[in-house]
């Protein structure tokens, strides 16, 4: 047996039987929490992107253009996009309220639902509606801007956004919130029931 058939390492789950043989998945015991670590810290750059534009800590925004000190979250991307068929749409969008609201409560919302592990289902939606229109307004496609200089993009298709919003679709259709997570209990309330989308 080598090692990795090893029993102590895998457990096997029946997945479903037919009269010739039964046929099951080997489904490793560290997938739960592994992707309970892949859930929480996918969660925690939404909460951090929220947290820093907020407060302007520095990084990504600095303290003069914090929100809580009148700046706007989505002024300076938006306001800066310089190539792309969006850009127009979204260079219009920037500093607007509707935008700003929507934005921060879009990265508030995805963080916490997806680091406690409830309401997987909105929040992949969500999150990857909201990694969506980034990956549009980016617009990785071109090669250069509208005033021709490079734009820098190193793929044409797959960026971090593309990945992110997979990720959080795959965390909610295997019900990562279950494992280190409010999942189940979130699960058992009555509304939750009720109305199965909201899990």
């Amino acid at each position: 047996m080598s090692i990795k058939d090893s029993p102590q390492q895998h457990k096997n789950i029946p997945v479903q039987r037919t009269a010739e043989a039964p046929v099951s998945a080997t489904v490793s015991a560290a997938a739960g929490p592994v992707a309970a670590v892949l859930r929480v810290v996918t969660g925690l750059v939404f909460v951090w992107a929220f947290v820093d534009k907020v407060f302007g800590l520095g990084y990504a925004t600095p303290a003069k253009g914090a929100w809580i000190n009148g700046g706007s979250p989505t002024k300076g991307f938006l306001g800066s996009l310089d190539h792309g068929p969006f850009a127009d749409m979204f260079r219009s969008w920037a500093g607007a309220g509707f935008a700003d609201w929507l934005f921060m409560l879009a990265l508030a919302g995805v963080g916490v639902a997806v680091v406690l592990g409830i309401g997987m289902r909105i929040a992949a939606v969500s999150g990857a509606l909201l990694m969506l229109l980034m990956w549009a307004a980016e617009w990785p496609l071109a090669r250069f801007t509208d005033a021709g200089q490079p734009t820098m993009s190193t793929n044409p298709i797959i960026d971090y956004h593309i990945i992110y919003g997979l990720v959080l679709i795959t965390l909610a259709l295997i019900a990562a919130g279950n494992t280190w997570g409010l999942g189940r209990t979130w699960a058992n309330l009555d509304i939750v029931k009720k109305y199965p989308w909201l899990r």
